[in-house]
């Protein structure tokens, strides 16, 4: 009898483990944000007033996950077809905020679509055509790190298209898009906004943490130098292409915690959505079959348990 207590406070304490591993997986998360915040205050001066606060955050971002989790299993149930863009400044918090929300979701639901620089092949294609395989099919949702939007932004301010092909995707991204939502798919289009003086606070973090270096690269170095380049073309791509089928929205992204919870907020209200009742389910016996006898691995073949 006290052994099957015992098994049973022991089966608790696993239970209690794991649900502790799932929050330390956003804690980990938090504690690079901490982390840089620390290297901040020992390089350059910031005013952090009234950002978020931490409790505030953390129980309202558990909260938002939880309800994406219910929109994951509607969408899903639903064969609905869910497209998301994620476009800003570089350091903005795009990235963050898809981690966010992909974070506790089935990737095989939920995907991220980061697509490198055009191949030459892709080059000689119709420019939609690279994105148009990345699309969903139904019960599926793609989340855009970057889209068909680099013709508009990066592509345009760095020289690597020609003014007649911004014209073009300016005449042509509208009725693409309109074509997608006439298919059935559900378009959000998000804009991530920050200051001038907040992108070079960050980029200088990136810069002096060994950990984000690699973020740095010599297109965000340029970007820093043609920020008023970008700020024209945004304005102008913010105008031609703000379509009643698919508007943008645009997300303050100066404080980064304020900027998540904001977003997936708004995301959840984009697709109306209700629980998807799950049938009980009763965990099977495990079979024992008295021959049975598991081999012995080589201890050569197991990772050295160095912690």
């Amino acid at each position: 009898m006290s052994s099957d207590r015992s098994g049973e406070a022991s089966f608790r304490q696993r239970i209690e483990a794991e649900a502790i591993d799932s929050f330390d997986e956003e804690l980990e998360m938090e504690l690079d944000d901490d982390r840089l915040d620390k290297l901040l205050s020992d390089t350059v001066e910031t005013d952090v007033d009234g950002q978020i606060e931490r409790k505030t955050y953390f129980r309202e971002l558990f909260r938002l996950q939880s309800e994406l989790v219910k929109l994951q299993d509607w969408i899903a149930h639903q064969k609905l077809k869910v497209v998301v863009l994620f476009e800003g400044r570089d350091a903005a918090g795009k990235g963050g905020a898809i981690k966010r929300i992909t974070q506790r979701l089935n990737p095989r639901v939920c995907r991220v679509a980061a697509l490198p620089a055009p191949s030459e092949r892709e080059r000689t294609q119709w420019y939609f055509q690279r994105y148009v395989s990345h699309l969903p099919a139904g019960g599926e949702i793609v989340l855009f790190d970057r889209s068909w939007y680099n013709r508009a932004g990066v592509e345009r301010v760095m020289g690597f298209c020609s003014e007649d092909d911004v014209e073009e995707f300016f005449r042509s991204v509208p009725e693409f898009e309109r074509m997608l939502v006439r298919s059935g798919t559900i378009l959000i289009k998000y804009w991530f906004s920050i200051t001038d003086e907040e992108q070079h606070l960050r980029f200088h973090v990136r810069n002096v943490d060994p950990i984000k270096q690699w973020k740095l690269s010599p297109m965000d170095l340029e970007s820093r130098q043609r920020w008023e380049d970008y700020t024209k073309a945004k304005e102008e791509m913010l105008e031609r292409t703000h379509i009643n089928e698919a508007p943008w929205w645009i997300v303050e992204a100066v404080d980064k915690k304020r900027a998540r919870l904001n977003c997936i907020s708004h995301l959840l209200s984009q697709v109306p959505y209700e629980e998807v009742r799950r049938p009980p389910v009763s965990l099977p016996e495990r079979i024992h079959r008295p021959d049975f006898a598991p081999k012995v691995i080589p201890k050569e073949l197991h990772v050295p348990e160095r912690y």
